[in-house]
Formats: C-alpha cells, sequence, structure tokens
C-alpha cells in the first residue's frame, strides 16, 4: 500500500465585492466578505463538519478576507486558524483592483504583452506568474515535509489553489488560469513522496 505523505484541502476564501466583479487585488486589508461570502463559507462549515471530514490543523493566507473566511470556519469546526504570511495573493502591483475590462481600457499595451506570455509578464510593482508559483510551491513543499501524515485545511485564494493544481497536473503556467475555483469551493490534493494526486475540486455539496 502507497502511504500518503500529507492531505490538504484548499478552500477558497468567500465572495467579496470584488470577487463578484471578478477584480485583481492583492490588498491585505480590503474587500471583507460581503454576506454572500459569509454564508458561502458558513455553508462549506457546516459541509465540512456534517461530512464528518477529519483535519489536524487549519491554515490561511494573510488577508483579512481569508482571515475572516477561517475564522466562520474555526469557530463551527472547534480549531483555531494559523496565517501563513508568506502565502499571499499573487502580487497585482498597478493592476490591483482593476477588472480586466478596466485594464484594458487603462493599460491596453500591459495587457496585450500580459496575453502574449502570462508565465512572464510582470506587472509593474507586480510579479509574475512564474515567480508567484515558485513562492507557492515552495511553501506548499515546506508545509507538506513539515505535517508528515497530517490532514490540513488552508484557506485561501483562487490563484494559489490554480497554482497547486496546475504544479501536480503538470498544466503550463499560461493555462492555469483556465482552471475555475468558485469563492467557497473546496480542493483536496493527497500528496505522496515524488507526486501529488488530485481527488475532487468544485463546491461543496450543500
Amino acid at each position: 500500500m502507497i502511504k500518503r505523505k500529507c492531505k490538504i484541502i484548499f478552500i477558497r476564501h468567500g465572495a467579496t465585492i470584488y470577487t463578484e466583479e471578478d477584480r485583481l487585488c492583492d490588498k491585505i486589508d480590503y474587500p471583507p466578505l460581503n454576506e454572500v461570502g459569509k454564508d458561502e463559507m458558513a455553508e462549506t462549515a457546516q459541509w465540512i463538519k456534517s461530512q464528518g471530514v477529519m483535519f489536524d490543523k487549519i491554515l490561511c493566507s494573510p488577508e483579512a478576507r481569508v482571515i475572516q473566511s477561517a475564522r466562520i470556519l474555526s469557530k463551527v469546526c472547534k480549531k483555531e486558524a494559523e496565517v501563513i504570511p508568506d502565502l499571499s495573493a499573487k502580487k497585482c502591483g498597478i493592476w490591483s483592483g482593476l477588472s480586466f475590462e478596466q485594464i484594458e481600457q487603462k493599460y491596453p499595451e500591459q495587457l496585450e504583452m500580459y496575453h502574449n506570455n502570462k508565465a512572464d509578464f510582470v506587472i509593474p510593482d507586480g510579479e509574475s506568474l512564474s515567480s508567484f508559483n515558485n513562492r507557492v510551491g515552495q511553501i506548499i513543499d515546506r508545509i507538506v515535509e513539515e505535517n508528515d501524515s497530517n490532514r490540513i485545511i488552508i484557506v485561501t485564494h483562487r490563484d494559489v489553489v490554480q497554482s497547486c493544481i496546475a504544479k501536480i497536473l503538470r498544466i503550463p503556467a499560461d493555462y492555469q488560469t483556465r482552471i475555475v475555483i468558485p469563492t467557497g469551493s473546496a480542493t483536496q490534493i493527497s500528496y505522496f513522496r515524488g507526486w501529488a494526486l488530485l481527488n475532487y475540486c468544485g463546491l461543496c455539496a450543500y
């Protein structure tokens, strides 16, 4: 029997006014969850509890909307969340707070460069997708190594979950943004020595 090293359930934070308008955001303190987002996380937490999902700890990204989501989960599941400061959202630089429609109007040349090379294009004052993937990969590798045989819940961002799926399925960075990760959804990845398995990805069965 192949021994699993670590199981991680990634949960995308609940909806905000930015997610509903599909705006990019790397801000720490804004925006907070809206009422839809609070309801999503309450339903996700109840699903985890009702399904008897076993886990050893809850980790989360440092942004307020993520911590707010993790606290809703913590209250239902009776386990405190630990913030991982380095597991922050992809740095959007001057694009933060904008939708792609607004970016096209404001920065058309930059957007064309991005579409021509999503992996390596660096948004001014931001971060390339390749650099972001390297950062996330190192953090997740460390979490897996430090949690041998443990089951972890990580509350985080869409782009973090996309990065983790792309890495284990060897999806090129230029295409990873096509992976749909709804707010409040769960994605389970089982990590073994040298490889990993995507168990499921999608909305929780409310």
